[in-house]
């Protein structure tokens, strides 16, 4: 973080003695020249303050912009007032093409693109001689930046491709529809695959992109690509080179990394940069700064008990919840059955009468269970903030239990300085997955499929009461074709869709996933009329195929261009 403030007071200084230009051709006392910022040692500098940005403000975080449009997750907090802007981005039919911050997403962002183009221009204007690290520096640079193109691109398709070799002069020409979805989808490729190409397997420092880091989200983003879309937002077509070319570095990857032996360690402080860890945001305490660089994603998530205090946002809905139960007698899913209003799991009891997914209390504290695996420090009603209105269930991935060293209280919230994990192994399996799917080799997915929900059966350890009992009713079967199911192409899609909301719910997949496959409306309906009969807020939500898959271009920005930036397909204009 002091190299945060030494890169911004830099900053400053250059656009404060570009803008002056004109009148002075003498440099100030004080101030910096390019020549003096264009060192190997400020270089560096730059480069970590690019990875600072990895992950954007707590108040604009991923899952504000996935989860609430996967049915995965309620908004929470103190009711519908409470970041109003992210009740209606939940309940989509009254969001607003002007919403402020949806405005500083695209912001923040594009901040962030300016790190690292910044670096990369600098590092471009210096000789390998004299700075060595020239070639994977540059990679890394692209690397992050490719990694921010991507996560803007996912929220609103049409974006503005800025590299280091255009001067910001020009910014004010650069159309978001010079280049066409495909061709920006194009561009973050080129970037990754530099990144393969240049930065080493093993690169030093940890948190450091490295060549497998690249190779998985190089297959991530060809998996989003390989969904082809037109002016609508309809999937028209799967490119099959594209998930070829994913399934190849995804086996890749097998070298390096591995599923861990329990679903928690991926959640735990004391794990972190694990074996199935890729790629993470790191966070850090007591690092000589106030707080530390610390956890943006789970600021709002932690409960409103005594030991934590604050916010309760970020809550899973009854549909994710119910939709780890599983068939008694096969430990199958329930894949249209799971969800009758009227069979709810709401407590300890519903968790006990039914059979469920392990992976149901590694993600959601439930009433009278225990939080964050701490036996006898159950889940009770302070630990909710709006019940009546968001329902009985707590968000948990995220938090860290209240006495974890890393545990920090920053003003009024609470987080903690747990990684996030961007890219994670399981995921990658599950891509793969997916991949064998569509190009019909859907036999070859299965035991990639049963390799996930084998670790899900065996995580049951950090699941046990103050008896040493399991906290559930724990029942979870491996796929057998021909014996318990009828494994075809039908049936594997269905269930490695379902995998992948099970695997990774409430870490802002599903939103996206929903997307990039064409099938958010239906999804997003389907689930708003069920659960508007359980969460009266929701009576009125409803997600408009062929323009809520997309957050719409700000307004701001669009008038900031002079109307150079065209909207999204099925917003208005302002």
């Amino acid at each position: 973080m002091n190299n945060l403030k030494y890169i911004i007071f830099c900053g400053a200084i250059v656009f404060l003695m570009s803008s002056c230009s004109d009148f002075l051709d003498v440099t100030p006392k004080g101030a910096l020249s390019d020549e003096q910022l264009t060192t190997p040692e400020t270089v560096e500098k730059m480069v970590i303050a690019a990875y600072t940005l990895v992950e954007t403000d707590w108040d604009v975080v991923t899952w504000l912009f996935s989860d609430l449009r996967s049915g995965d997750a309620y908004k929470g907090g103190g009711g519908v007032g409470d970041m109003a802007w992210a009740h209606r981005v939940e309940t989509a039919l009254t969001l607003r093409v002007n919403e402020g911050d949806v405005n500083a997403k695209w912001i923040r962002i594009y901040f962030a693109i300016s790190r690292a183009n910044n670096a990369l221009a600098r590092i471009n204007n210096l000789d390998a001689s004299v700075y060595p690290d020239k070639a994977v520096r540059a990679a890394e640079m692209r690397f992050l930046r490719a990694h921010q193109m991507f996560e803007l691109k996912r929220i609103f398709k049409h974006i503005v491709w800025v590299d280091e070799t255009i001067p910001a002069e020009e910014y004010i020409n650069i159309s978001n529809r010079d280049l066409s979805d495909m061709e920006l989808w194009d561009k973050i490729i080129e970037d990754f695959r530099f990144a393969v190409d240049n930065i080493p397997e093993d690169n030093v420092d940890v948190g450091r992109a490295n060549k497998f880091s690249a190779k998985a989200y190089l297959a991530k983003t060809l998996m989003y690509a390989a969904y082809e879309q037109d002016e609508q937002h309809n999937v028209i077509n799967i490119n099959k080179e594209k998930l070829e070319e994913a399934i190849r570095l995804i086996d890749d990857l097998s070298t390096r990394y591995s599923l861990s032996g329990d679903f928690a360690e991926n959640f735990l402080w004391e794990f972190e940069n694990g074996q199935e860890s890729i790629f993470a945001v790191q966070s850090s305490h007591d690092d000589s700064t106030p707080y530390g660089h610390l956890n943006m994603y789970a600021f709002l998530a932690a409960p409103m008990s005594s030991e934590y205090g604050c916010c309760g946002l970020h809550l899973p809905s009854q549909n994710l919840v119910n939709a780890y139960k599983t068939d008694p007698a096969t430990g199958l899913p329930l894949f249209d059955t799971y969800n009758k209003v009227g069979e709810d799991i709401v407590d300890a009891h519903g968790v006990n009468v039914n059979t469920v997914d392990p992976r149901l209390l590694h993600t959601v504290g439930i009433l009278g269970l225990p939080y964050k695996y701490r036996p006898g420090y159950n889940v009770d009603h302070t630990f909710l903030r709006d019940a009546a209105t968001y329902g009985p269930f707590i968000s948990m991935k995220e938090v860290v239990i209240y006495d974890c060293p890393c545990f920090r209280k920053m003003g009024n919230f609470y987080t903690s300085s747990l990684n996030r994990d961007i890219l994670r192994y399981d995921d990658m399996l599950l891509l793969k997955a997916e991949a064998l799917i569509e190009l019909g080799r859907h036999k070859d997915a299965l035991p990639v499929i049963n390799q996930i929900r084998s670790r899900a059966a065996n995580s049951t350890s950090f699941l046990i009461d103050e008896d040493g009992k399991p906290s559930g009713n724990f029942k979870i079967s491996l796929y057998e074709d021909g014996i318990n199911c009828a494994w075809d192409q039908d049936y594997a899609r269905k269930a490695l869709r379902l995998e992948r909301r099970l695997e990774l719910a409430m870490e802002s997949s599903r939103g996206f996933d929903l997307v990039r496959w064409g099938i958010a409306a239906e999804t997003m309906n389907e689930y708003f009329q069920a659960e508007q009969l359980r969460r009266e807020y929701l009576k009125e939500a409803r997600f408009t195929k062929n323009r809520d898959e997309y957050f719409p271009i700000p307004y701001q920005q669009i008038s900031f261009s002079k109307r150079l930036y065209k909207q999204n397909y099925g917003w208005p204009e302002q």
